[in-house]
């Protein structure tokens, strides 16, 4: 047998630990893993000294085509995906225009997005208040999950997404329990987040440290309380966004205790910076809810090593340049973080506080794969789609502006050294990132519909 692909002499992480194997790619799979391959391939990659995994499926990433193409698009957005280890993702339901909250949207969406993707990918549908009778359409659609936000929308543009409220929110979830559906929920309290940064900008309080006590660590857990509470009276399987703080993830593991069926996920600014270094950074480390601070910061770590938190996303929430300056309660509140999720994350957490591999692979690939029903990603098995990225631990370097595949080429992470390096990205055999070429190739990428 010939292969298209082998990838030889890596250090293969597995489920149950690290193994120094061969693999063969034959038609997009994962066809042969063997301690040496010796039959023929078209192409063979030599991956001595690196840890070859499956590539990240980041289930939160913000892409606004069509509407707002200025602030991100497919090609430019599953580039910065693609250079970062990412080899598939799950697009959000806003920030384009219109928001995808019924199937004329998704269509949008899915026509945009042909020929343009590098990685694969698949969408949400969005939970408002005025879509209830739409939720069946995007499911038919084959939508991966829905999204709604509990925290506060505030938008006079036609299409924009909205958040619910606690009625819009009772009834989607009865809905999308008929239709064992996934919601994920953006959790923060509305009135008392909007109200304290009124009272803030009113009084003349606007520096970054302002910011971050506008959105106290309480209206983060009073909002999951809720969702929580309404997923176990509705039997909704829940999935809460972008935690911040080790007590939402203490209230979440006490529903799943109860029967809740909820997971939760995380985002590497919040254990790579801190509320006090927001004053440095400026706007580009604005985010919801925000980055807490270095105590609370330290809580959330021993979630994520004491195996709490179920994966990990960027969700990269790009805009344009302009709309990071000034006044932080004024700023675009999103992080560009696509193309350091593995990298950053592996540093931060293997290297340096000893997790294990496997379990990093977990939380980047196989978690999501299965919350999702993917089935075919999220693991080095044979049958598998080869969705492998190559991680050399030995390498470093600083994340500069100009090595940003963004379309706005700006990041929190500007100027930060970072001790690990991907230095291939393989999508269904097919490099599509590589650290000496860059992008290599046409955009390959296919979608991924749960129907």
């Amino acid at each position: 047998m010939s292969y298209d692909l082998i990838i030889k002499n890596g250090n293969v992480v597995f489920r149950d630990g690290v193994r120094k194997v061969d693999i063969g790619v034959k038609n997009e799979k994962i066809s042969c893993i063997a301690e040496q391959i010796t039959e023929d391939a078209k192409e063979i990659i030599d991956a001595s000294g690196q840890y070859v995994m499956p590539g990240m499926i980041d289930t939160h990433v913000h892409i606004s085509e069509p509407g707002r193409t200025e602030w991100e698009g497919f090609e430019t957005g599953s580039k910065a995906l693609a250079a970062g280890g990412t080899t598939s993702y799950v697009e959000m339901p806003l920030n384009a225009l219109p928001a995808t909250i019924n199937k004329e949207a998704l269509d949008l969406k899915l026509e945009a997005a042909v020929n343009q993707n590098y990685v694969d990918y698949g969408f949400y549908g969005g939970l408002v208040p005025d879509n209830l009778d739409k939720l069946q359409e995007l499911d038919d659609a084959g939508v991966l999950a829905f999204k709604c936000f509990l925290s506060d929308i505030t938008s006079d543009i036609p299409g924009d997404f909205t958040n619910v409220d606690d009625y819009t929110l009772y009834k989607g979830m009865q809905k999308l329990a008929e239709l064992d559906q996934i919601l994920c929920i953006h959790a923060e309290n509305p009135s008392v987040t909007s109200k304290l940064a009124e009272e803030m900008v009113r009084e003349g309080r606007t520096t970054a440290m302002d910011y971050v006590n506008s959105r106290p660590i309480f209206t983060e857990v009073e909002a999951v309380q809720r969702a929580l509470l309404f997923a176990k009276e509705t039997g909704c399987k829940l999935h809460l966004v972008h935690i911040s703080t080790s007590e939402a993830v203490q209230a979440i593991l006490k529903a799943r205790a109860e029967g809740v069926d909820v997971t939760l996920e995380s985002c590497p600014h919040y254990f790579s910076m801190t509320a006090e270094m927001v004053e440095e950074i400026g706007p580009r480390a604005k985010c919801q809810p925000p980055l807490r601070k270095a105590k609370d910061q330290a809580k959330l770590w021993d979630e994520l090593l004491n195996g709490n938190i179920d994966w990990l996303t960027s969700d990269h929430s790009p805009c344009t340049e302009d709309l990071k300056q000034g006044n932080i309660f004024e700023a675009w509140g999103g992080i560009s973080g696509a193309q350091n999720n593995v990298d950053l994350m592996f540093d931060l957490a293997v290297k340096q506080r000893g997790l294990e591999v496997q379990k990093f692979v977990d939380l980047i690939a196989t978690n999501p794969s299965k919350r999702f029903n993917i089935p075919n990603k999220g693991e080095i098995a044979v049958s598998k789609d080869a969705d492998i990225i190559l991680l050399d631990p030995n390498q470093s370097y600083t994340v500069k502006r100009e090595d940003l595949y963004y379309k706005n080429k700006h990041s929190a992470y500007e100027g930060r050294k970072i001790d690990c390096r991907v230095t291939k990205t393989i999508v269904r055999g097919h490099v599509v990132f590589d650290l000496e070429e860059g992008i290599v190739g046409e955009p390959i990428g296919k979608l991924m519909s749960a129907k």
